[in-house]
């Protein structure tokens, strides 16, 4: 068997909680315009304003909140109040302040594995903010490399793999979407571990390549351990 080397996680719902804070700010945002629209309506036009973004702004809270804006104005023909503007920037700046919430089992599987392989964070989002989690998570100085990229795609792993002088062959990938976090890694030999979280964004499903040799799933992070001894 290939020696595994490398051991790269997600940050975002695999080693602390992101998505919850973005549904509950939709549903702050759903009820600020309830008067212009349907909550159910304002979410799916939301959704599709930050599909037609992600192009321009890419991933995470501030294109997030510019959508928002975008999704107002557009629900009100220009017309939405300065103060719903406002509390929709506030709702963003909410979240980009917001405390660093680790998922349960993840400081001591990333203390437990420290040593016996090179780990490593491969995050995309807005570079300041995922800065900003990293550093407050207090799990910075575990990692021997952390990669914050602007999409995830196999390109993308097979560039920073390269930086890092590893192949994906001796690599494994860990996190909450099968789209962003383990396809890309399996397509280049890599390992995938899918730990399933329960708000993962839509735009990150896909479905399990269940019968893929080198793909496993977890419940949670402290499953990990397990499968890395299954390996042998």
């Amino acid at each position: 068997m290939t020696t595994l080397e490398v051991l790269a996680f997600d940050a975002d719902d695999t080693l602390w909680q992101n998505e919850r804070f973005f549904r509950l700010t939709e549903t702050a945002f759903a009820d600020l315009l309830s008067d212009y629209a349907d909550p159910a309506h304002l979410t799916e036009r939301l959704l599709e304003t930050e599909r037609r973004n992600l192009a321009r702004y890419g991933f995470g809270i501030k294109g997030f909140t510019l959508s928002m804006i975008e999704t107002a104005l557009e629900i009100t023909e220009g017309k939405a109040p300065a103060s719903v503007i406002q509390t929709i920037l506030d709702k963003g700046h909410e979240m980009l302040e917001h405390p660093v919430e680790l998922l349960p089992h993840v400081a001591e599987t990333i203390q437990s594995l420290k040593g016996d392989f090179r780990l490593m964070v491969i995050t995309k989002g807005d570079l300041f903010d995922q800065e900003r989690k990293i550093a407050l998570s207090g799990l910075a100085d575990h990692f021997d490399g952390i990669e914050i990229v602007s999409d995830k795609n196999p390109e993308t792993y097979r560039n920073v793999f390269s930086r890092h002088g590893v192949t994906a062959e001796n690599a494994m990938m860990v996190g909450n979407s099968l789209k962003s976090d383990v396809l890309p890694v399996l397509d280049l030999g890599g390992w995938g571990v899918h730990v399933p979280h329960s708000q993962t964004w839509v735009f990150e499903h896909a479905d399990p390549p269940q019968s893929h040799p080198r793909f496993r799933e977890i419940d949670h992070l402290g499953g990990l351990q397990g499968v890395l001894k299954s390996l042998g």
